[in-house]
């Protein structure tokens, strides 16, 4: 039986567990979460190294899973753009079932190794494209078609699951295993197994993000600014980088449709709003790069 559907031997008892101690237990298992993803802090860095040049080089990362495999996949593409302005159409999923799948139970649909196949092919994937898989199993037949038709599209492939010697990671170019071990309820792997993917996810696509120079120091200065909220916080980041008051960091911004990257080159360098911008493209967008460059 797989680690992940074997019944914990800890808590045979759980049902009967008063409620202070029930949270208690839910809560401290998921820190074996954090322990089964450092454990793959070394198969990570590997696919990230291996990940970014290729993203570098136009491609895009492609998320594949089924049930919460899958929508945590969904949740780590669609955060790109408003965190880094990462394009739409860069960060695709694909979710065993569709895209209705994602609010209500597809009976079955995991199990279509031949959908996924068919689906991963018709996003015509290249060599530079970047496609996660992830199963808490190891196993899930639409994910394991999803891989066959990425390999032999020649795109690389990460795949990610929570059972030792999984197919998707064997298989894959790279694999993660993330062994969380049995749940605290049987089986039911949206609780640690869920979280290891969800640290698993950000790390990755955050690692490729600072390695494509969406981060300056710490600082998130590729966001959208997309709300009342977020031009607050362009302003603040914009504030922490220069050291401009605030008037002088609105103004700017307002210039430059409140992208935080040319706001900070436009003050540090005290240059037009559009040198600005060539020196980040000139640098790759890099803003230390763009600091220094003549």
């Amino acid at each position: 039986m797989l680690n992940t559907e074997t019944p914990s031997q800890e808590h045979a008892g759980l049902d009967q567990y008063p409620v202070a101690e029930l949270v208690d237990t839910l809560i401290a298992d998921q820190f074996k979460a954090i322990a089964a993803v450092r454990a793959a802090a070394s198969s990570i860095t590997a696919a990230v190294d291996a990940a970014a040049p290729r993203i570098a080089a136009g491609g895009r990362l492609i998320y594949v899973g089924a049930g919460t495999s899958g929508r945590l996949g969904v949740l780590d593409g669609v955060e790109l753009h408003p965190t880094f302005s990462w394009p739409h159409e860069r960060a695709l999923s694909l979710l065993a079932g569709g895209k209705g799948a994602m609010f209500k139970a597809v009976e079955g649909a995991e199990d279509d190794s031949k959908q996924g196949f068919l689906d991963l092919a018709a996003l015509l994937p290249q060599a530079n494209d970047v496609v996660l898989l992830l199963a808490a199993s190891g196993s899930t037949p639409y994910v394991l078609g999803a891989l066959d038709a990425a390999r032999t599209a020649g795109a690389l492939t990460i795949g990610i699951a929570n059972n030792p010697e999984a197919p998707v990671a064997m298989r894959a170019e790279f694999g993660i295993t993330l062994d969380t071990g049995p749940e605290v309820i049987s089986g039911s792997t949206r609780l640690k197994a869920g979280t290891s993917q969800k640290i698993a996810l950000n790390t990755i696509s955050s690692a490729i993000m600072v390695r494509l120079n969406k981060v300056y120091g710490n600082l998130m200065v590729d966001m959208k600014a997309t709300n009342a909220k977020l031009v607050r916080r362009a302003v603040a980041l914009t504030r922490h980088a220069t050291g401009a008051d605030e008037a002088s960091a609105h103004f700017v911004l307002e210039q430059c449709d409140f992208h935080v990257k040319v706001a900070i080159v436009v003050l540090k360098r005290q240059v037009p709003i559009e040198r600005a911008r060539a020196l980040l493209a000139q640098g790759e967008g890099s803003i230390r790069a763009a600091l220094l460059l003549q």
